[in-house]
């Protein structure tokens, strides 16, 4: 099924002399990969065609990955083929544009909460939409055109979606998949630097976090990053966002979170949560948001909902840790 998908993709793509490519709110390593990487390949194949990517939303720490595409007029649009990767929903697209286009192309791994586009290519298993675009190039490898940039906008993508390739979903086909990817060319100490180095200041921000950082009764690891703790660190939200990370490694601990005060009049908590072995998505789904079944995302409006949230993954952990073993 997969391959008669990728097989109408390609020709929806010969067929449009302009593609327009999207990629959803909150970006992040992959979504900015995939995009980045997808335009390359098609402008590489394709010298002709207009490949638009126009997403003024660029996380801090992706500005090494080049600026986006200047907006263009409306009318742009309406002969344009659309095509979004990484974003199971049409309300997490970030440019609102892409309503205008002729025909729409989706292109995800998350779980899918809705259908939209002519053309839909989920695969939820997948690592990564980067691994996606990888095994769309391999699959038409005679016909598509990649280079060292390519390469490296997919890599980015695929390092940073699956942990370095630790997290659930990572398979042999990832694997091959990246090595098609440095087999082409990727200066990885590069851009390992500039993924993963932090400043002295941040690093000062992580040891609060273990200072700080708190376990509901069966092991669910969490933090509350409020405002004043942001400006104490001087922290952007995607600085604080990703501190979920510091909090993996827990003896016991088998799903953990971290709250993000948005400082906005609506109130907004931004919640990242991770798990290992049990599925959180779920609870994720339960307070306004979705993701995989080991990491994703939810918005909550006051103390009171983050403890309902705490509350409901404490009885999720509880229960599967009575009912499965070898959870360490």
């Amino acid at each position: 099924m997969n391959q008669a998908v990728k097989e109408q993709i390609l020709q929806k793509i010969k067929e449009y002399n302009r593609i327009m490519l999207f990629r959803h709110v909150r970006n992040d390593g992959d979504c900015v990969g995939a995009t980045k990487g997808l335009k390359r390949i098609l402008q590489l194949t394709w010298p002709e065609k207009e490949i638009y990517l126009i997403d003024a939303d660029t996380a801090a720490y992706l500005e090494f990955m080049g600026p986006e595409d200047a907006p263009v007029e409306d009318a742009l649009y309406a002969d344009a083929l659309g095509i979004v990767l990484d974003t199971a929903s049409e309300a997490r697209i970030s440019n609102k544009k892409y309503n205008l286009c002729k025909e729409l192309i989706k292109i995800d791994h998350h779980i899918p909460l809705e259908g939209y586009g002519a053309l839909q290519w989920v695969e939820e298993d997948r690592s990564s939409a980067c691994e996606m675009v990888v095994d769309f190039y391999n699959t038409f490898r005679d016909e598509l055109k990649i280079d060292s940039e390519a390469a490296t906008y997919l890599y980015t993508g695929m390092v940073t979606d699956s942990g370095r390739f630790k997290y659930d979903g990572v398979t042999g086909d990832t694997l091959r998949n990246a090595a098609t990817l440095l087999d082409v060319g990727v200066d990885t100490q590069t851009l390992f630097a500039r993924l993963y180095l932090e400043a002295f200041e941040y690093l000062k921000f992580k040891a609060q976090i273990y200072e700080r950082m708190k376990m509901t009764e069966n092991g669910v690891a969490y933090i509350y990053i409020d405002r004043a703790m942001q400006e104490e660190f001087n922290l952007t939200l995607e600085q604080a966002s990703a501190c979920v990370g510091c909090l993996d490694s827990i003896r016991g601990s088998i799903a953990w979170m971290v709250f993000i005060d948005n400082g906005d009049d609506a109130g907004t908590i931004r919640v990242r949560l991770r798990s290992r072995f049990v599925h959180i998505n779920s609870i994720a789904e339960k307070y306004r948001g979705g993701g995989h079944a080991c990491a994703s995302g939810a918005t909550v409006y006051s103390l009171e909902e983050m403890q309902s949230l705490l509350a409901d993954t404490d009885a999720l952990v509880k229960e599967y840790k009575e009912t499965h073993e070898g959870w360490l």
